[in-house]
């Protein structure tokens, strides 16, 4: 009852989402009644060897559901992505909490939910338009995370984790096929953080429904997806005085501390409650419809005295369509017209409201050509799209278009030995005229026992952000030129990756030209001079005996010149792990995990605009992160428990978690944080 009242409540605020949860129950009452009938079966059943559930033909993926265990319990549930034709598992490792929480080279301001950026170097290589709103993206869900899912019988995956301060997190999942050649999903989260220091709530709602159908003659496929994100997230411009931390005998509840925006409202704890008085609400949905038709031949291979009929496709046709629609907005219902002057050198009227909504059409046709006729993941394609962009903008609703050209090659050797990738897209005409993406990457198996080693580039010619043009209603608080040229960025990548050894060591090589970057709240520049940086990794498991594993993940980073970044020179994480399988369904890891880096000038933050900007006065030294967790599984059970900010504790003065780390300058990190969480899959 209580996740049937969640769904209702949230799909309230997008009409999208109520054709998404009429999509879900029709299709679960759909799919149980045609599960009634003859011919259920998995699709894979009727394939030979090396083909993959609704890939069309031979080669490609290992067929896994043909071995069945006769338990009861038992289910099979593959995925794959919609640009790739791989197969994948659901993940069961229970020793890195990090994969179902934000990516661990992440950091946040101080609260789950809040505006996040990676500590490694990662400079935006979308050509195309793009809003330029990026603080909020590890909590979104996107269109190239979605996952595609076949599965032998009905599974669900419930997620409950609980942290200090009320912080909650809830995820329900579900995917079931109605024939064997049908799927569909659904699946919501729900992030809810009231935080520990005040004007400091989090509150995101994410949805997606998704669909995969292919034909009983393989000739014709289809995909469907509907997603939409809702982030909200209070702003509190940071603690007004760093050395309030110290002040324990008045401070000792660090929600005491004033704050620079948001005056003193009161924060309520309810998960239910999305009000947000002053920060930034982000809203997008996308729906996305894809569908192929195939020209090629029939053939057929006897299996124990049986005839399997499968389809060889030589030549494809491709149509995508996607809508989406995207809403910014900051709001500030108690602004103090002298902070906005100090910060933004602009007064702002109580209440203040800054906004840029779009909505966005793509079309896109494509044509694939398959040069072996029993290797569906070698192909060209070749294709064409259009783009219409309209936006409520500063000046009232404007509309653009872009047309582009696209172009890919892929091969994935039926022997696994090669991974060939190209792919480029060059925008012909329209807003962003003269952008282009061109990537590659190759990967070559070394040997069954001397790994792998993959060369991969990336160049991108792109238009800055839109944030950066005038006719953004965020341009009036972005002061600066608007005649910024075309950013061109290179990336060069090397991996060795040695499985047997549980080792991988590579780099990243970066070369940057027109770099576009903020230097304070609201001034925007662009490097013109060239500058490079090179990032190297190192990624290794120690056995330190029969049970006990060292992982350690090494970056060091370095810029040349007067780059205007800031990063840090080395970052770490290390995790000294007790791990294995007792009892024989009891999967154990528990130890300390320590995340490290160097001394470094951290990025500032600028609450209204959403943007992560350089700053050169204030330098970041924290401890290092250490957290203690207990992770395990008991079948697909998952229990995850972990102290962190256990660094915070200090015995000088009054003794407890008071010695904050800060992730930005004036934002500081919380003390100690304890969360319990559950993950529970379970066959319907």
């Amino acid at each position: 009852m209580l996740f049937s009242f969640i769904f209702t409540r949230a799909a309230a605020r997008f009409s999208c989402m109520r054709y998404i949860l009429f999509l879900f129950f029709f299709l679960t009452s759909l799919a149980d009644a045609m599960a009634q009938m003859p011919g259920r079966g998995n699709f894979l059943q009727n394939m030979p060897r090396g083909g993959g559930f609704m890939s069309g033909g031979g080669g490609g993926t290992k067929d896994t559901l043909l071995h069945r265990t006769g338990l009861e319990d038992s289910v099979t549930v593959t995925y794959r992505y919609l640009d790739t034709a791989g197969f994948h598992f659901l993940d069961s490792s229970v020793n890195d909490f990090s994969r179902r929480w934000i990516p661990w080279h992440n950091i946040h301001l101080g609260n789950h939910g809040s505006a996040s950026r990676s500590l490694l170097f990662t400079p935006n290589m979308q050509a195309g338009w793009d809003p330029g709103m990026h603080a909020f993206d590890a909590y979104s869900w996107t269109v190239a995370d979605a996952k595609f899912y076949n599965t032998t019988r009905p599974y669900s995956e419930l997620q409950y984790v609980l942290g200090s301060k009320a912080e909650q997190q809830i995820q329900v999942f579900h995917t079931q096929n109605i024939r064997y050649n049908w799927n569909f999903s659904f699946q919501y989260r729900l992030i809810n953080a009231p935080g520990f220091f005040k004007n400091q709530k989090t509150n995101h709602n994410n949805y997606q429904f998704n669909t995969w159908y292919v034909s009983p003659n393989r000739r014709y496929g289809l995909f469907f997806l509907a997603l939409a994100n809702q982030l909200g997230s209070s702003e509190n411009g940071g603690i007004t005085y760093d050395s309030l931390l110290k002040r324990t005998d008045i401070f000792a509840d660090r929600f005491n501390i004033p704050t620079k925006l948001g005056g003193d409202v009161f924060g309520t704890q309810s998960f239910l409650s999305t009000n947000i008085t002053t920060g930034n609400l982000y809203r997008n949905s996308t729906f996305l419809l894809r569908q192929h038709y195939d020209l090629g031949k029939k053939d057929s291979v006897v299996s124990d005295s049986n005839i399997v009929h499968y389809f060889l496709p030589r030549l494809r046709f491709e149509h995508t369509l996607r809508y989406r629609r995207l809403n910014y907005t900051f709001t500030d219902q108690q602004a103090a017209a002298n902070r906005y002057l100090l910060w933004y050198d602009s007064a702002a009227q109580k209440p203040f409201r800054i906004s840029d909504a779009w909505s966005v059409v793509e079309n896109e046709f494509a044509l694939y050509q398959f040069p072996d006729k029993k290797n569906t993941q070698q192909f060209f394609r070749v294709g064409a799209g259009l783009q219409l962009l309209s936006g409520k903008l500063f000046g009232g609703t404007q509309s653009f278009s872009n047309i582009y050209t696209l172009g890919e090659y892929r091969n994935k050797s039926r022997n696994q030995i090669w991974d060939i990738a190209l792919a480029g897209t060059l925008y012909m005409n329209g807003l962003n005229s003269g952008d282009y993406s061109l990537r590659g990457s190759m990967k070559r198996m070394l040997g069954n026992k001397s790994g792998f080693l993959t060369l991969a580039f990336q160049n991108v010619n792109r238009t800055p952000s839109f944030i950066h043009d005038d006719r953004s209603h965020f341009k009036q608080f972005n002061a600066g030129s608007t005649n910024f040229g075309k950013e061109n960025s290179t990336m060069l990548r090397l991996l060795y990756e040695w499985p047997s050894q549980k080792i991988s060591i590579g780099g990243k090589y970066f070369l940057m030209s027109n770099y576009t970057y903020f230097t304070d709240y609201f001034r925007a520049r662009q490097e013109s001079a060239l500058f490079n940086l090179l990032q190297i990794e190192l990624k290794k498991t120690f056995d330190l005996s029969r049970h006990w594993r060292w992982h350690t993940e090494v970056y060091l980073q370095q810029a040349t010149g007067n780059a205007p970044v800031n990063i840090p020179l080395l970052f770490t994480r290390n995790r000294i792990s007790f791990e294995g399988v007792f009892f024989k369904n009891l999967n154990l890891a528990t130890g300390l995990e320590m995340r490290y880096h160097t001394a470094y000038k951290a990025d500032g933050y600028s609450p209204v605009l959403g943007q992560f900007f350089l700053q050169q006065q204030q330098t970041i030294r924290n401890l290092p992160d250490i957290a203690a967790y207990l992770h395990f599984r008991v079948r697909s059970f998952y229990l995850f428990a972990r102290a962190e900010n256990l660094n915070s504790f200090q015995l000088a003065g009054d003794p407890g978690f008071f010695n904050n780390n800060f992730s930005a300058p004036s934002y500081p990190m919380p003390g100690l944080q304890v969360r319990f969480g559950i993950f529970w899959g379970f066959v319907n």
